[in-house]
């Protein structure tokens, strides 16, 4: 080995173990320590949330619906590009951890004329040829002394874990969404004939103010009233009838066809939901929720790239190896080498602050990951606390309305035969008020059914784990390493 060359080796050496004990280190935080949270909920079942939920609903015409939006829901499809695109970012960032290798090739012919004459002007003399063949090979590696592209690396990774947790919590989102549009959907048709009904009974109720009317035992303005109030029926059929087509567009469009070309076959509203879902420890659905976890993997990628902005600050060593040969006959190309080595150092010494910056800055977003995150898992905990609130008292608000449909349907009933038999201490006020009444809660009790719905779905999506998983590609093992 030439003198220059030890030298510089030895120098590179030495400094490398100065440096060594200036290596930067950033520690894990403990994310899951981050808040204080409760230990167990304020209810809880003995029903099992599957990653499937829906299926516990036993609605056929549902679960088709639902396979058909993790299939075709454009949205979904969009965040499995995410993914997609995330796991190559990823290798390209690996790509730093291993040496890189380029090959060069060229091929020239030259040909050379020969003139007779002053200034070689004239008829040519003759014409040569030459040749000339070259192969090159040029090496490159980062010995990565301080971790930063290690570092830089493991962020790659941890952003894969976070797209496919993105992933699974998009697909419980858009189930949920499929659910509560077609019940709602249900609902309004629901509606619809509830209606249809309603104007059958206040055409009845009509035909008996004209009657009265005609006896003249009433005044006009009471069979006014009643073909006003027939009219309101009407246009609020034709407000739900709208309502229900949107509906079905909405529903179309989450299952990735285009509106109009889609017709959502019917179905029930179920008069009995399973048992109420077994919502066991918080820590459990901290870990289970993949919005928690996508959260989780944000910081530890956050604290990656603090890692990796320390060690920029530090000096890089770099290794080259550069071997060429050149001939004039390919069968000679091999014949004769030249190689170079060397070994590079490059260090900051004046940036305008540039990386202290970037230090304070991967900071600044690791600490914000980490509020974000401690967010979220309130935000999880809340979501189960209120559907578990709202659900046991819409039960409480539906007996409530059950009660006083029956009422209302007595003295409706009663009201309306003492208006008949000409009873004067019965005006028609009085029959209208009781009609309005009884209708406006046939209407309100079949919403709070379907809200009541709406509630236990908003449970098992609070609850649910992965709804879009496949099975695990090549590499997914490694990008959990990345935790360890």
């Amino acid at each position: 080995m030439n003198k220059p060359l030890k030298w510089m080796l030895t120098t590179l050496l030495a400094m490398s173990l100065a440096f060594c004990g200036c290596r930067p280190k950033v520690r894990q935080s403990d994310v899951n320590s981050v808040i204080v949270t409760p230990k167990t909920f304020s209810m809880s079942g003995a029903g099992k949330t599957p990653d499937k939920w829906w299926t516990v609903l036993g609605d056929a015409e549902l679960n088709k619906l639902i396979d058909t939006a993790l299939q075709d829901n454009l949205d979904l499809i969009a965040t499995w590009d995410r993914l997609a695109e995330a796991r190559a970012a990823a290798v390209r960032a690996d790509a730093g951890l291993y040496p890189s290798l380029t090959g060069t090739g060229a091929a020239s012919r030259t040909r050379t004329e020969t003139h007779k004459g002053p200034g070689g002007i004239g008829a040519p003399l003759g014409t040569t040829y030459a040749s000339s063949f070259s192969l090159g090979l040029a090496a490159a590696y980062e010995a990565d002394l301080w971790g930063r592209v290690r570092s830089t690396s493991d962020a790659g990774r941890l952003d894969v874990l976070v797209s496919r947790e993105d992933l699974d919590a998009a697909a419980i989102t858009l189930t949920a969404e499929v659910a509560e549009t077609w019940y709602r959907l249900i609902e309004s048709r629901r509606q619809l004939a509830l209606l249809d009904s309603q104007i059958e009974t206040s055409k009845q109720i009509l035909e008996l103010v004209e009657l009265r009317f005609g006896l003249g035992k009433v005044p006009a303005i009471d069979l006014l009233q009643q073909k006003q109030q027939l009219e309101s029926k009407r246009a609020e059929k034709v407000r739900t009838y709208s309502a229900v087509k949107v509906l079905e567009h909405q529903l179309a469009v989450l299952l990735g066809k285009a509106p109009g070309a889609f017709k959502a076959a019917g179905g029930v509203l179920p008069n009995k939901l399973p048992d109420l879902p077994e919502t066991g420890l918080s820590a459990d659905l901290i870990r289970r929720r993949p919005d928690v976890r996508s959260a989780h993997y944000r910081v530890a990628a956050a604290n990656k790239r603090v890692a990796a902005a320390i060690a920029d600050r530090f000096p890089r060593v770099s290794l080259s190896l550069q071997s060429s040969t050149s001939t004039t006959r390919v069968r000679d190309l091999f014949d004769n080498w030249f190689a170079t080595l060397a070994a590079n150092l490059t260090a900051p010494i004046l940036d305008g602050g540039s990386r202290a910056a970037e230090v304070d800055r991967t900071k600044a977003v690791a600490s914000r990951q980490l509020h974000a995150y401690a967010q979220k898992i309130l935000k999880a905990i809340k979501e189960v606390e209120d559907a578990l609130v709202r659900e046991s008292r819409q039960r409480e608000y539906i007996d409530s309305l059950g009660k006083q449909l029956v009422f209302a349907a007595d003295v409706i009933a009663k009201t309306r035969q003492r208006y008949a038999n000409g009873d004067k201490a019965v005006d028609y006020l009085r029959i209208l008020a009781a009609l309005e009444s009884h209708q406006r809660l046939e209407r309100t009790i079949l919403q709070a059914r379907r809200e009541l719905i709406d509630f236990r779905i908003g449970l098992y999506r609070a609850l649910a784990g992965n709804a879009a998983r496949k099975a695990n590609t090549a590499g997914e093992a490694n990008e959990h390493e990345v935790e360890k």
